[in-house]
């Protein structure tokens, strides 16, 4: 991907500034690709990110609080991506008996079923995605973002 040639410039770009419009360029594309991916399934990005939250506690309850700290982007609406999943039939939520104000989310059978599709589409656009790059590219680009 070139970036002056998406962002249709021709005047040169300082590195820093070519580098942060790069990672937002490849960081939408991305985002916009698997966003592909999940509409057959009417789950956002957002949605299934929180579904393979719910799989990663297997069993074990999460709190809203518990979902946004796991969050790949941090937001503050996570109750409506939870209502949404709720009316899915892909988590519930349960009230604790001795303090109400502490609500537990699974994730339901129904859910993982649907998450393991899900699966499989992400993990198609994310390998299309990164088939130019090999082992090694891999490890580079990991060492060099770490250091964000």
């Amino acid at each position: 991907m070139n970036v002056e040639e998406t962002i249709k410039t021709k005047r040169q770009i300082p590195l820093t500034k070519r580098t942060i419009i790069h990672l937002a360029l490849v960081n939408n594309k991305l985002n916009d690709a698997i966003g592909i991916a999940l509409k057959p399934y009417e789950v956002s990005l957002q949605q299934f990110n929180v579904l393979r939250i719910l799989r990663g506690l297997q069993g074990a309850p999460a709190n809203l609080s518990t979902l946004n700290e796991r969050m790949v982007s941090k937001m503050s609406n996570t109750t409506r991506l939870v209502d949404k999943l709720l009316s899915k039939g892909y988590a519930e939520r349960n009230v604790c008996q001795t303090n109400r104000r502490k609500v537990e989310i699974f994730i339901t059978e129904e859910g993982k079923h649907m998450l393991t599709k899900m699966d499989h589409a992400v993990k198609t656009v994310e390998d299309e995605a990164l088939k130019n790059l090999s082992e090694r590219d891999l490890n580079l680009l990991n060492q060099l973002l770490d250091k964000f």
